[in-house]
Order: C-alpha cells, then structure tokens, then sequence
C-alpha cells in the first residue's frame, strides 16, 4: 500500500513537473520589459535607475544618449559574462540594456528582457535570474514589443525567408591576434570612423572575446540609412518605446571581428514590424548595408 502510494506520488509530481516544463516552453517571450512609467525628468530617472542597478550587483558598462528625451545605461554583472562564455557568439548577450525615454511628460524606464535575449542569442542558459535582479531593481510592469515568441523560436529566429539567422553575422575584418584586432577597433572608434564610436566594452572571461557597443550617427545626409536616431524615428513609434535597442554591437573573437546583420539585430527587437507601410522595415530598406558598411569602416576591414 505505502508502495503503491509513493508510486502515485512519484507519478503525480513528475506530471507537474512537465508541466511547468510544457507551460515555460510555451511562454510567450517579448524583447522588452517597462519597469516603471510616471513623471520626472530623465536625468532624475537614469540617476535613480543607475543607483538601483548597482545595488543590484550590476555593473555600469557604459551610457548613451543618442537623441533628446532618451537616455541609455548598459549594464552587466558576472552571471551574464559567464553565461556569455559557454556559448559561440555568446558575448552579445552579455549586457543589458536599459532606457529612460521621456514621451509626452512621462518618463519610461524600460529594459532588454534578458530571458528573450538568451534564446534569441542561443545562449547556454536563460538568464531568468538576471531578469528577476533587474525587476528588483527597477520594476517590472509588463513585457512589450511584440506579441510574443517561443523560446523554440527564438533560438532559430529569422524574420522571414532568406533573411539572416543568428548564426549567421557579418566578418567586418580579420586581424594576425586578438589583441591586433582589439586594438583596431578601438582606434577606429576613437577617431569615429564611419561615424561610429564606442559606448562600452565586455572583456568576455577566458575566453579571447570582446563585445563594443557602439553609437551610429551619420557623418552626412547621404549617410542617414546607417544613423542610430534616423532608424529610430521610422521603427520605434508605438506607445512605449523601445530605446533599449540601441546601442549595436562589434564582437572580436579571436582575430576576426563581426556584428549581426541589420535584418536580424533589427528584427529581433522589432519582430512585429510590418515589411510595408509608414513605419515598416520598407523605410529602412537601405539600412542593414549602411550599418554593415559603417561597421566594416571603423573595424578596418574591406567594404
């Protein structure tokens, strides 16, 4: 009897068991989440936010204010340097990014879901203990930007037919070393090559890997399709905003440095956006080669 009974205990809690399983794999993931949203100024706001991340254990990795009313804090912390490392191309994962956009005086503190990004960058984990220092950190009211993908989906995302997967990124320029190729870099990001330049480095542990974030601002008219707040004008313009897509990324890993192309590290955040249409992907039409050209520039490689 005692027998038959663990039996049915074991049984019944192997069932809730894969059933939680089946409901996380069913969860719908979305690019971002708003932690709060009421008055204030967006400098009171980045302060409270910086302040509120640290002591959460983050570390602030760099800042970027790439248009008036938006204000952008690049955070990470060992978990996410460590979860980078176990994985190719890990490392751009490995911050988070925080925005502070000011929208018809209201003030949105807003951030990368992390646990969407983890599978978006087939990372090895999913970061959800990341996501619940952020939400203690800085709120957590709803996740946005999307109806919402499945883990599943996520780790072999593209937008649509012929158009790139994650693996699948662009070789801005090979180097002799990896310290030949860091070098490169932030060269060409001090003297703004392309109009690009650096908002924050990741040194990834043990591993010869380096993440850039990197502001895009065009050095001419004629440059446009590659400006960070030229993009952002078309793409983000519901409600609540999704500042926190900026800023791009470099990897050099090893002796070669890549970034994601255009039409998947636009897509992932936006993964909604209409391919036709006022705000669509249409309009930027010209922007995954500009942005890949201006990369391609500031890293020394050949266009």
């Amino acid at each position: 009897m005692h027998r038959l009974t663990r039996s049915l205990l074991s049984a019944a809690g192997l069932a809730l068991v894969l059933s939680h399983a089946t409901k996380a794999q069913d969860l719908l993931l979305k690019p971002f989440t708003l932690g709060s949203k009421g008055p204030g100024t967006v400098a009171q706001k980045a302060a409270d936010a910086r302040a509120a991340l640290v002591a959460q254990g983050f570390t602030i990795a760099g800042e970027y204010q790439p248009y008036p009313n938006a204000d952008i804090i690049v955070v990470t912390n060992d978990e996410l340097k460590a979860t980078a490392a176990k994985s190719e191309r890990g490392a751009f994962g490995a911050a988070v990014r925080v925005s502070v956009t000011s929208l018809n005086d209201t003030v949105q503190v807003a951030y990368t879901n992390p646990v969407y990004m983890a599978n978006a960058y087939r990372m090895a984990g999913d970061l959800s203990s990341v996501a619940t220092r952020l939400a203690a950190a800085l709120g957590r009211q709803e996740d946005f930007g999307a109806k919402g993908l499945k883990a599943k989906s996520l780790r072999s995302y593209h937008y649509t037919f012929g158009m790139e997967h994650f693996d699948e990124p662009s070789v801005l320029a090979e180097y002799a070393s990896f310290d030949e190729a860091v070098a490169k870099v932030e060269a060409g990001l001090a003297a703004a090559r392309g109009g690009v330049t650096k908002v924050y480095r990741i040194d990834i542990p043990e591993r010869k890997e380096a993440v850039f974030g990197v502001a895009m601002k065009a050095p001419t008219e004629a440059d446009r399709y590659m400006d960070d707040q030229f993009i952002m004008s078309v793409i983000d313009f519901k409600d609540l905003r999704s500042t926190a897509h900026l800023p791009y990324e470099i990897l050099v890993s090893g002796n070669t440095a890549y970034a994601l192309y255009a039409r998947f590290r636009i897509a992932i955040s936006f993964p909604d956006l209409s391919m036709m249409g006022g705000n669509s992907f249409m309009k930027i039409m010209k922007s995954p080669e500009a942005i890949r050209k201006a990369l391609v520039r500031v890293a020394g490689g050949n266009k």
